[in-house]
């Protein structure tokens, strides 16, 4: 029995040092990256390895009781299947050799076939040896006897795994370094198998190539893995010391827009921007609407479409474009990177905050203009607002430039004496009642000061009324680079406020569609889910929740519908559950979570009244069932209790655990 707890022994070590490698032979399957193709191919050979060592010890144990007769056919079947493995785990080894060195020469191609062949013949012989013995065959006893056969097939075993030595130390020759160490170690690996293959050829009775196997993958690990690990985590640091020049970095998927994100800066990172996320283009229109400067948002919403992309990007290595972010109550100017990835699936966008280095060139520029007065410069920046007042800080004296012709013409001025004042006296006659408080308290002047302390502008959107018509306005306040004056500017921004309420109105409605069922025009799973989400967050923060159930239901017979009268039949017979829970409970809320499945989230007067309402489900259920003109419909209901319940799951699943109950008994008088 040692031999086989040897192999067992194997297997758990081989789980232990390659757990990753064996399990992400799945993921690197449908990545179908040719880059990393020698981890699949290493993936394929351990996991072979792991079977093998399982057949192996199978061996051992009926070896163990060759002589119980009823064993032998699971014996010999082990046997072959030992055989066979053995060359399963030679042909993924050199597949595992020919991917790594990368090689599609000759030399490469003839191992290859070499090993192929030989796996061929092994099978062919392996397949006849019941027939013909010469691998291996039994005494009277059911001992196993080893074939001359056996000899040649390791022989021939051997001398592979000597030549694949041979290339790799060929190879190691050639290279340097860390590249050289691990062509060695690999080599020394085949060399190891050679060596305990020709031990198992004279001594069966211990397995000496399961241990040629561990001993294999337990080199490529230590020398070979964590060579490339240690290479990989010094060329991450690399771009890491790299990438702090950006406060962040989003790998993204072209076609699908899932996306890993990387913050560098905290203070981007306290945004709270998601790190992964399945629709890039989706979650960035949202936070557009959440950070980005409302002045700019126009501009980023075009940015990110997918069309727009693509079509940047077409015939050039990247593409940038700028816009201002609001970071802590701070307006930024950020320039955003589009860069396409080499395998042409991703592209990577950078972020830097490039602020400081637009305050640096304005600095710069208006070193340079010194000579500009001051007169043309303000009927510049003018240009954007309908009136602007100046404001001495010191005595709150202010001049007016008011509107000639539709633009700002600043010989078209009036002057005041205190322009806090004057503007809180104004309030009740221009500005809207409802926003008279919030304009009082905006034009304060030792809270505006304050303001302006921390940030350098300060705006506040409210509503006038115009020749008799309500507007929106918007004031903006800045400092004189001195810190002398205000600069107080009232801009008409009307025309956007709509545009925005428009676009609000048409994002609603589609976020409406989207949580509604198109088959029944009830809500979907994604609206309970959202439902569920917000119920669970009150009953773990502890608010005293009002009294809730559930109704979980399910139409019976939905797929033998579909299977006899056809699809249009089996929906028509949805439609007529979602009809029939609709109306019996027509104050609550109900969804449909899957094909043939509802829930009614009950409240209020339907909770109340809950077990009438069951009654009357069940009964219209009843008369279908007996009239067999209407939809089957099996249900079950459960009430939220507070005292022990502490999840939503938990009111669901006595629900669903009810309605399996009466699906049963409606089976049961069917």
């Amino acid at each position: 029995m040692y031999y086989a707890y040897i192999s067992a022994l194997a297997f758990v070590l081989n789980l232990i040092l390659n757990r990753e490698p064996i399990w992400n032979v799945m993921a690197l399957r449908k990545e179908k990256d040719e880059s990393r193709d020698a981890e699949l191919r290493y993936g394929y050979f351990l996991i072979a390895a792991a079977i093998y060592y399982i057949v192996d010890c199978i061996w051992g144990v009926l070896d163990a009781y060759h002589t119980v007769p009823g064993l032998y056919p699971a014996f010999y079947t082990s046997t072959a299947l030992y055989f066979l493995m053995m060359l399963v785990t030679l042909l993924a080894w050199t597949r595992y050799i020919v991917a790594y060195l990368n090689r599609r020469g000759r030399r490469s191609k003839r191992l290859l076939m070499s090993v192929r062949i030989l796996f061929i013949v092994g099978v062919v012989v392996l397949f006849t040896n019941g027939f013909f013995p010469t691998i291996f065959y039994f005494d009277e006893s059911n001992k196993y006897i080893p074939g001359p056969g056996r000899h040649i097939l390791f022989l021939l075993q051997i001398v592979l795994y000597l030549v694949i030595s041979i290339y790799m130390f060929y190879n190691a020759n050639r290279s340097i370094r860390s590249e050289k160490v691990r062509y060695i170690a690999v080599g020394a690996s085949s060399s190891t198998l050679g060596l305990l293959l020709i031990c198992q050829i004279l001594y069966v009775s211990f397995p000496f190539y399961a241990s040629g196997l561990i001993i294999a993958s337990s080199v490529i690990h230590s020398f070979v893995e964590a060579s490339e690990k240690r290479e990989k985590q010094i060329y991450d640091h690399i771009l890491t010391v790299m990438a702090q020049d950006y406060e962040a970095i989003y790998y993204v998927d072209i076609e699908s827009g899932e996306f890993l994100e990387f913050a560098i800066s905290k203070r981007y990172a306290d945004l709270n921007v998601p790190c992964l996320g399945k629709d890039f283009y989706g979650e960035t229109q949202q936070n557009i609407e959440l950070y980005v400067h409302p002045e700019d948002r126009e501009i980023a919403r075009n940015f990110y479409r997918k069309e727009i992309i693509l079509q940047s990007l077409e015939g050039r290595k990247s593409f940038a474009i700028k816009y201002r972010l609001i970071l802590q109550g701070e307006s930024r100017y950020f320039l955003f990177t589009l860069m396409r990835a080499n395998d042409g699936k991703h592209f990577i966008l950078y972020e830097k905050d490039i602020q400081e280095e637009l305050n640096a060139e304005k600095a710069r520029l208006e070193t340079q203009q010194k000579s500009i007065t001051f007169g043309r410069i303000a009927e510049t920046l003018a240009s954007n607002y309908d009136v602007i007042f100046y404001v001495d800080i010191e005595d709150n004296s202010y001049v007016k430039y008011g509107l000639l012709n539709g633009y700002t013409n600043l010989e078209d001025t009036e002057q005041g004496e205190d322009f806090f004042a004057d503007t809180i006296r104004d309030v009740d006659t221009v500005v809207h009642k409802q926003d008279r408080d919030v304009v009082r308290a905006f034009v304060d002047k030792d809270r505006l000061l304050a303001d302006l302390a921390k940030q350098k502008r300060c705006s506040l959107d409210h509503r006038i009324l115009l020749m008799g018509k309500l507007r929106y306005a918007r004031m903006s306040v800045r400092k004189t680079s001195d810190g002398s004056h205000l600069i107080v500017g009232l801009e008409n921004i009307d025309a956007e406020i709509k545009r925005e309420k428009q676009y609000l109105k048409t994002l609603k409605s589609e976020k409406e569609l989207a949580r509604k069922d198109e088959l029944t025009g009830t809500k979907n799973k994604t609206a309970y889910t959202e439902l569920e989400n917000s119920v669970q967050d009150n009953i773990d923060n502890g608010v005293d929740y009002l009294p809730f159930g559930l109704v979980v239901c399910d139409a019976n017979d939905l797929k033998n519908i579909n299977d006899t009268l056809g699809h249009a039949a089996g929906d028509e017979y949805i439609k007529a559950t979602a009809k029939i829970l609709c109306e019996i409970f027509d104050h609550s809320p109900v969804f449909r979570i899957g094909g043939d499945e509802f829930v009614v989230f009950l409240r209020g007067g339907d909770y109340s009244h809950r077990y009438e309402l069951m009654g009357r489900l069940r009964d219209r259920v009843h008369e279908n069932q007996k009239s067999d003109t209407g939809p089957v419909i099996a249900s079950g209901m459960a009430e939220f209790d507070s005292n022990n319940d502490s999840m939503v799951s938990d009111v669901f699943d006595r629900a669903d655990k009810d309605m399996y109950e009466n699906k049963q008994y409606l089976k049961s008088i069917g």
